[in-house]
């Protein structure tokens, strides 16, 4: 279910933000999505804990950074050079970094219309 989550949120961000592209088949997309829970799961731990000092200097802000490092890493690796899944961003930083924003969002809100499966 949260694989479903996060796809859906990545469709979300493809489809409001002109910079970040997607181009191949629909499996593809899947994969991709795939690859963005591991780098959830994996790397964007380590990244919060390597930045731990900023963050709490930016009172949480830089969080948004540590999003489109870990997005950029998941378009780097869809990439025609590594994967060639179809997943493109145009720029680093805004197309990037507006991206994560939105796909946040859509998580959010998917998340919370999407049951979690707890039983009080």
């Amino acid at each position: 279910l949260t694989f479903l989550v996060t796809a859906a949120s990545l469709w979300v961000g493809v489809w409001i933000v002109d910079g970040l592209t997607f181009t191949g088949e629909w499996w593809q997309f899947l994969i991709a999505a795939a690859i963005m829970g591991i780098a959830n799961a994996i790397v964007k731990p380590i990244l919060r804990f390597l930045s731990l000092p900023l963050i709490v200097l930016t009172l949480g802000l830089f969080l948004l950074v540590v999003n489109a490092l870990v997005l950029q890493f998941v378009v780097w690796l869809s990439g025609p050079n590594v994967l060639d899944l179809g997943l493109a961003s145009e720029g680093f930083f805004w197309s990037t970094f507006l991206a994560a924003i939105v796909i946040t969002i859509a998580g959010w809100i998917i998340g919370a219309i999407v049951p979690d499966g707890d039983k009080d």
